[in-house]
C-alpha cells in the first residue's frame, strides 16, 4: 500500500504540467508580481520627488538630500532577518498583508510632511516596513514551488522591479507635472494598503491550506519538496547557516551588487535630467528604457537559470557585462548623450536580470528551517550597500553636478560582485547531487 501511493505522488508530480499546475501558477504568480510592484513603487517614487523640486521645496541640500535617499536602505537593513524569522517560524502571508498596509500609508504620508526631520523619519519607517517583504516571498515561494521551477517562480517577485519602475517612471514624471510631487505620493500609496486585501484573499502559507488546489497536487508537491529537503544537508539553526561560507560570500558580493543597483535605480532619473532633459515627463520616458529591456529578459534568464546545473553561470556574465557597462561610462561620459543613455541601459539591466537566479540559489543549499533567515541576511547585506550607494551617488552628483565619479563607483563595485563570484572555493557547498546551486562558490 505504500509503495502505492509512493508511486501516485511520483505520477502526480510528472504530469503537474498539465491544468492543475496551471492553476498553482495562475493563482499564485499575479499575486507574488502585483505585490512586489507595490513595493518597488513606494520605494523608487522618491527619485522623481528629488528630480521634481521636493529639494527645493522643503530646503534639502544636496548632501541631505543623498541621506534622505539612502534612509530607506538604512531601516530596510534593520528589519530583514527579524521579518524573515517572523515569515519561516509563523506565517509569510500574515506579515506581508501588515507590510503592505503600513508601507501604503507610510508612502501615502511622503506626500504630507513639511519638514526635513519628519522626512527622514517617514523614509526610514518605510524601509523598516518593507524589510520583511522580499524574504517573506521568497520563503513562499519556497513552499509551493520545487527546484527545478523556484528561478522562474521567483521572477515573477524581481520582474516587477523592472515592470513597475518602467510604467512609474511615465507615470510619475507626468504626476509631478501635473499635480507636483506630494500628489504623487499620495497617489502612489494608497493602492498598496488597499492590495493587502486582495493579498489575504489570494494566499495560503502551505499548499495544504489550499481548498482550490487539486488534492492529488497538492500531495505530490509537498512530497517533491519534501524529498529534496532530504537531500540537503541538515543546518541546526540559524547562526550555523550565517557562518557558512557559501553565505558569507553571497552576503558580501550582495553588499557590492547593491551598492550599484540601488545607487543607479534612485539616482537614474536625476542623472539622465542633468544630462540635458530639463523635462521631467522626457526625463520619465528616458528613465523607462533600461526596464523595457530588463522587462523581456528576466523570463529568460531566470528559465535558463532552472534548465542548468550551476545558477552561477547565468548570474556571472549579467553583472560583469553591467560593471563593464558602468566603467565605459566614466570614460565616455559626455562626449555623446545617446551613446551614454545606451551604456546606461546595457549597466542597468544586469543586475535586475539576475536577483532571481541569484535569490534562487539559499532554498537551493539549504533546509527550509534556515534558506529564508540566509536570505534576509544576504538580502539586508545589499540593503546595506544600497545605503552606502544611494548616499554616496546622490552626494558625488550634487558636489560635482556630473555623474563620473558614480559610474567609476558603481563600476568597481560590480567588478568586485563579479570577482567574488568568479572565485572558485575548494570544495562546493552544496550536498545535494545534480542541483542548480552556487555549487562553485
Amino acid at each position: 500500500m505504500a509503495a502505492s501511493r509512493d508511486e501516485v505522488l511520483r505520477c502526480g508530480y510528472r504530469n503537474m504540467g498539465t491544468t492543475a499546475s496551471a492553476a498553482r501558477w495562475w493563482r499564485i504568480t499575479p499575486v507574488l508580481f502585483i505585490t512586489y510592484s507595490f513595493a518597488y513603487l513606494d520605494r523608487v517614487n522618491y527619485s522623481f520627488a528629488a528630480a521634481g523640486g521636493i529639494g527645493r521645496d522643503l530646503g534639502i541640500s544636496a548632501s541631505t538630500a543623498s541621506l534622505i535617499g539612502a534612509l530607506f536602505f538604512l531601516g530596510y537593513f534593520v528589519g530583514q532577518i527579524p521579518g524573515a524569522i517572523y515569515a519561516e517560524r509563523r506565517s509569510a502571508k500574515r506579515i506581508v498583508f501588515w507590510c503592505l498596509i503600513l508601507w501604503g500609508a507610510l508612502s501615502a504620508l511622503t506626500g504630507v510632511v513639511s519638514n526635513i526631520p519628519a522626512l527622514m523619519a517617514v523614509r526610514f519607517l518605510l524601509g523598516v516596513v518593507e524589510a520583511g517583504v522580499f524574504p517573506a516571498l521568497v520563503i513562499f515561494v519556497s513552499r509551493w514551488f520545487a527546484r527545478g521551477e523556484r528561478s522562474f517562480a521567483n521572477s515573477f517577485i524581481t520582474l516587477s522591479t523592472p515592470v513597475t519602475v518602467l510604467w512609474m517612471s511615465i507615470v510619475s514624471g507626468y504626476l509631478v507635472e501635473a499635480y507636483g510631487w506630494r500628489a504623487m505620493f499620495v497617489i502612489e500609496g494608497v493602492p498598496a494598503s488597499l492590495w493587502a486585501i486582495g493579498w489575504w484573499y489570494f494566499v495560503q502559507d502551505r499548499p495544504s491550506e489550499a481548498s482550490w488546489l487539486d488534492p492529488a497536487e497538492r500531495a505530490a508537491l509537498e512530497a517533491k519538496i519534501a524529498e529534496e529537503q532530504q537531500g540537503i544537508k541538515a543546518v541546526r539553526n540559524y547562526g550555523a547557516a550565517f557562518r557558512s561560507p557559501a553565505v558569507i560570500r553571497m552576503a558580501v558580493l550582495y553588499f557590492f551588487w547593491g551598492l550599484s543597483l540601488f545607487g543607479f535605480v534612485l539616482w537614474l532619473p536625476t542623472i539622465i535630467k542633468d544630462a540635458g532633459s530639463a523635462n521631467i515627463v522626457r526625463t520619465g520616458w528616458l528613465s523607462a528604457g533600461p526596464y523595457v529591456f530588463a522587462s523581456i529578459l528576466m523570463p529568460i534568464v531566470s528559465m535558463t537559470s532552472d534548465r542548468m546545473r550551476d545558477r552561477r553561470l547565468i548570474v556571472l556574465p549579467c553583472i560583469g557585462a553591467s560593471g563593464a557597462a558602468f566603467l565605459a561610462l566614466y570614460a565616455v561620459h559626455g562626449s555623446n548623450f545617446w551613446i551614454s543613455y545606451a551604456l546606461l541601459c546595457v549597466a542597468g539591466i544586469g543586475p535586475i536580470v539576475a536577483l532571481a537566479p541569484f535569490f534562487a540559489i539559499p532554498a537551493d543549499i539549504l533546509p527550509q528551517n534556515v534558506a529564508g533567515g540566509a536570505v534576509a541576511l544576504i538580502n539586508s547585506m545589499g540593503a546595506l550597500g544600497g545605503f552606502l550607494g544611494s548616499y554616496l551617488v546622490g552626494w558625488f552628483n550634487g558636489l560635482t553636478h556630473n555623474p563620473s565619479s558614480s559610474f567609476l563607483l558603481m563600476g568597481v563595485s560590480l567588478a568586485v560582485a563579479t570577482a567574488l563570484l568568479a572565485v572558485r572555493s575548494g570544495a562546493p557547498t552544496n550536498s545535494v547531487p545534480q542541483t542548480s546551486s552556487l555549487s562553485t562558490v
